[in-house]
């Protein structure tokens, strides 16, 4: 199954500007421009507004409050941390800024098995050694999983690292996807999530972003022949965050495609149509958190697919 109707997401009670993050993330913003107090109230509210709109359409979200201490700035994005599979299994991930590696909470995981009845088979921790070592895979940013054809669509960069996505696709049975994505400096893109998005039966791709021809048509040829329409996607609508999107579906099993307001103002009419062809469109309001966080909608979502017990 490529989608689910239950998402875990983490209120912030001490969203900031990260500084550690900002070296690799060209989509932060570099400076404050307002307190951190002002930060921290507006995108608690956009959080909850965003929340709102995900159960009014139907979609259960499983919310868990951040905690004050330790300080953890980009806690919003719980999908780096942590995943969690249909097998039972859940990832835990390794992070290259050591103040988000404090966002991984056993009590969270130890809640959906107690207060959610989730089944935790086991968990596979790949933080060790790889922080030590200096590599990092952060879950499904680093990757964009077709899980219906277990392929692991992943833009290498310092935060994606080729050994560690090998690793993961062999104990999880995905074919790795790996290419290199560039913005319109050359730099690296920090996360695969923003330059692409897999549906069941469409994807959205900054093709733009992928200058090595061969790994374009890798990645392509890939999804054309999984059955995906390709609906490509320019470096400014990546830029204003078009490809950080996630399908889900709601409780009458009718699909949903997420994303925030932003991206779908950056969106033509005729992209918008497209997509509309295969399940209705959600947005919401989210300028601070994508301002400060460098990330957006489908970040702040953390898919659950386990089991019952």
């Amino acid at each position: 199954m490529q989608t689910t109707n239950t998402i875990l997401m983490i209120r912030p009670v001490r969203f900031d500007l990260n500084e550690q993050t900002v070296a690799s993330n060209a989509f932060q913003q570099r400076t404050r421009t307002e307190s951190g107090e002002t930060i921290q109230q507006a995108a608690q509210a956009e959080f909850d507004t965003f929340v709102l709109r995900l159960r009014q359409a139907g979609v259960r979200v499983i919310v868990f409050d951040d905690t004050l201490e330790p300080a953890t700035p980009d806690s919003i994005f719980p999908n780096n941390w942590v995943s969690f599979h249909q097998s039972g299994l859940v990832y835990l991930y390794p992070m290259q800024a050591a103040n988000r590696r404090l966002e991984r909470r056993s009590d969270i995981l130890t809640a959906l098995q107690t207060d959610y009845n989730y089944a935790i088979k086991a968990q596979y921790d790949l933080s060790k050694p790889a922080e030590s070592e200096g590599i990092f895979l952060e879950g499904t940013g680093s990757m964009v999983l077709d899980r219906q054809h277990r392929s692991a669509y992943a833009c290498l960069s310092p935060r994606t690292h080729l050994q560690l996505l090998q690793q993961w696709c062999n104990h999880a049975g995905y074919t790795p996807i790996a290419f290199r994505a560039v913005d319109e400096q050359g730099q690296d893109i920090y996360h695969t999530n923003v330059v692409m998005c897999v549906g069941d039966r469409y994807a959205v791709v900054c093709t733009d972003a992928i200058a090595d021809a061969d790994e374009r048509k890798l990645v392509t040829d890939s999804l054309e022949a999984t059955g995906h329409e390709v609906i490509t996607i320019t470096w400014e609508q990546m830029n204003r965050f078009a490809g950080n999107m996630l399908q889900v579906h709601n409780q009458h099993g009718e699909p949903l495609l997420v994303m925030s307001q932003q991206a779908y103002d950056a969106l033509t009419t005729e992209q918008r149509q497209r997509l509309e062809k295969y399940n209705a469109l959600l947005y919401s309001p989210i300028p601070t958190i994508e301002r400060y966080g460098g990330g957006s909608a489908r970040c702040m979502m953390a898919e659950v697919f386990l089991p019952k017990s």
